[in-house]
């Protein structure tokens, strides 16, 4: 793969990440893996050049199931980027854990079904470890962050990853918490592992908009409405976040090995 030098830092998310800076660069990328969800848009954060992409399409046009992962991360890779922040819409599976809360995942459990989840399907076969599927540099960082900015923060959390583009039934809801499972979504897998895959640092960043239907009998069953009205809401905190965070990350990886979790041949 030939790497750019045009981003440091890449973010999955909406348009509204970027819609506001200044002098942004659309560029438009070729991959191996077909289309990507669009195109990635290049801003300056700070010191960092910083690389969008919404993942659903900028008219949030593509279900989770459909994302392509592989080429959307493969297009960071080949851009330069050394990290990529994955801020994502996620239900709660734990009453302790409120809508609009955030939860700085350290662990997922995969849940889909279908999805292309590796770049290493042979002949080159890599099995980069998942043990600890987030970047404990990163995770630190946004941690503090939003204690600084007074946001309610889960220190850690383990995300179930659907299928969708469905909610769960209360019953498979019910299981996950049970489990002892805080968070559900649908595009946490495989996104951070082929971040992993390729070297790059990972970050799941989980605004928690609602909580699933399993809670039975205290809330009502989720809905698409109920998510966004949400999300809408508690946005400007999630972009506070994500901004003051970028600002403040080192320039070098000093404690993490995430660089060296495959020995790359793609």
């Amino acid at each position: 793969m030939e790497i750019l030098d045009k981003a440091d830092i890449g973010v999955f998310g909406g348009s509204g990440f970027y819609s506001f800076l200044e002098n942004i660069e659309e560029v438009k990328v070729d991959t191996p893996y077909g289309k990507t969800s669009d195109s990635v848009f290049i801003g300056k954060i700070g010191n960092y050049r910083v690389a969008f992409m919404p993942r659903h399409g900028r008219d949030h046009s593509i279900p989770p199931h459909l994302v392509n992962f592989r080429a959307n991360v493969w297009a960071m890779k080949h851009l330069g980027c050394k990290r990529v922040i994955s801020p994502c819409a996620a239900g709660s599976l734990q009453k302790e854990v409120k809508p609009g809360d955030f939860v700085i995942c350290d662990q997922f459990v995969d849940w889909t079904d279908g999805r292309k989840t590796t770049f290493y399907e042979g002949p080159v076969v890599q099995h980069p470890s998942p043990a600890d599927p987030y970047c404990s540099e990163l995770r630190a960082l946004a941690i503090k962050t939003g204690k600084d900015l007074g946001i309610t923060v889960h220190e850690s959390g383990t995300v179930v990853v659907i299928n969708g583009p469905r909610f769960s039934t209360k019953a498979e809801s019910a299981f996950f918490t049970k489990q002892g499972w805080q968070v559900i979504n649908m595009t946490a897998f495989p996104e951070a592992y082929l971040v992993k895959e390729l070297n790059m640092c990972p970050l799941n960043i989980s605004l928690i908009t609602d909580y699933d239907a399993g809670l039975v009998g205290d809330v009502p069953p989720v809905s698409h409405e109920a998510v966004m009205e949400v999300f809408n809401n508690n946005v400007a905190n999630l972009k506070s976040l994500l901004f003051t965070m970028i600002e403040n990350i080192p320039p070098v990886c000093e404690n993490c090995d995430c660089s060296k979790s495959a020995k790359l041949d793609i």
